[in-house]
């Protein structure tokens, strides 16, 4: 028999993320009645294997094809696998694998199909998150900011604070938990801010097949070429006003401009990049925040969290300083949207991806 989502109170709900960066799968559970966050359960991690990644990369910047359907095939394969643990939650939200976003031109894309994984779970699945906010002249991303806005008033925060996440892509997040509902008008402000772990993941597998630089040990040892840096900072995205998107493969060419540099200076040149993006990104905010707070692969890196520090005129501290998890903390995201998505509450508004109204994402597969 299938359990039916209660329109009310509180449920659990479990979310799974895979990002860009194309590390695994995250899976994280926690208590929402839609607004608040009431407490945080258990989460899980299931790697990709060097094939499955080498499947999925094969799907990025494609629309359709064989390309597109064998990265699917893999997405939802994992995901089964590893949800399988959390067949005992109310309803579960998933994210799918972004292989191409263009919202002023093709859409968005997240391939995985969610009423297969209904039916195969026989939980109620809600999924394909973005796509009602780009029909409707929305980035289609970030979506988490509702989730941060939640998390803002979760931990008590009585002053404006940012969430930053370091991805493959960087996103950032402005809130005032003053304002108790996220599409209230001045609550939340969120876009991407550039590439983040993307670059130098591909230069890490390009040139020495690791799968990422492992504690900024590789930039550690170089020198930033500023050149290249003003090259990056002078890309027509640093002018645009918020909201605004990136696609992974939206500064592919950064990588050329490193190319005739050294492994260790091509590192640290990409890292620096990352940061600056940051840097700009926080003149578009209304008011100063009072920190921010990383979360993502970059909030581990200590070069870049140093450059970070350097960079910005207020505290820069891992999110778990706060009590929240960033590894998880965008699994959890699309755990809380679920629960708006399954209540027809909002997940986007106008402050965090230009949406002509606050709108609620999502389609619910009930097995």
């Amino acid at each position: 028999m299938t359990r039916a989502i209660a329109k009310t109170g509180v449920v659990t709900a479990a979310g799974a993320m895979s990002g860009t960066s194309l590390d695994g799968v995250d899976v994280a559970v926690l208590r929402t009645d839609g607004h608040d966050i009431t407490d945080f359960g258990r989460s899980a991690y299931r790697d990709y294997t060097p094939e499955e990644r080498k499947v999925i990369a094969a799907g990025f910047g494609l629309w359709s094809g064989e390309a597109v359907e064998a990265a699917a095939a893999v997405i939802e394969a994992a995901h089964l696998e590893i949800l399988e643990g959390f067949k005992d939650v109310d309803l579960i939200g998933f994210h799918g694998q972004t292989l191409a976003h263009a919202p002023r031109q093709q859409g968005t894309l997240q391939v995985g199909n969610g009423a297969m994984l209904a039916d195969e779970l026989g939980v109620p699945v809600v999924w394909d998150f973005r796509s009602a906010d780009v029909q409707l002249g929305g980035e289609g991303a970030p979506l988490a900011p509702f989730f941060h806005h939640a998390c803002a008033r979760y931990i008590g925060a009585d002053a404006p604070v940012a969430f930053l996440n370091l991805g493959g892509v960087g996103n950032i997040t402005w809130v005032d938990p003053s304002i108790d509902q996220p599409q209230v008008e001045g609550a939340l402000l969120a876009f991407d801010t550039g590439p983040a772990n993307a670059p130098v993941n591909d230069l890490m597998q390009e040139r020495l097949g690791l799968a990422y630089d492992k504690d900024g040990a590789v930039a550690r040892g170089g020198t930033v070429e500023t050149g290249a840096l003003e090259l990056f900072l002078a890309e027509p995205y640093f002018a645009r006003v918020p909201p605004k998107s990136l696609d992974r493969n939206d500064f592919a060419e950064m990588v050329a401009l490193v190319r005739e540099l050294s492994n260790a200076d091509a590192a640290a040149t990409l890292t620096a990049m990352c940061a600056a993006g940051v840097a700009e990104a926080m003149q578009h905010c209304p008011i100063p925040p009072s920190r921010v707070l990383v979360t993502g692969g970059g909030r581990r890196n200590p070069v870049l969290m140093q450059m970070l520090e350097v960079s910005l005129d207020c505290p820069v501290v891992p999110i778990e300083e706060v009590g929240l998890d960033g590894d998880m903390l965008e699994a959890q995201a699309f755990a809380y949207l679920a629960v708006r998505v399954a209540r027809g509450m909002p997940t986007s508004c106008a402050g965090t991806t230009g949406v002509r109204a606050a709108v609620g994402g999502g389609t619910v597969s009930v097995p």
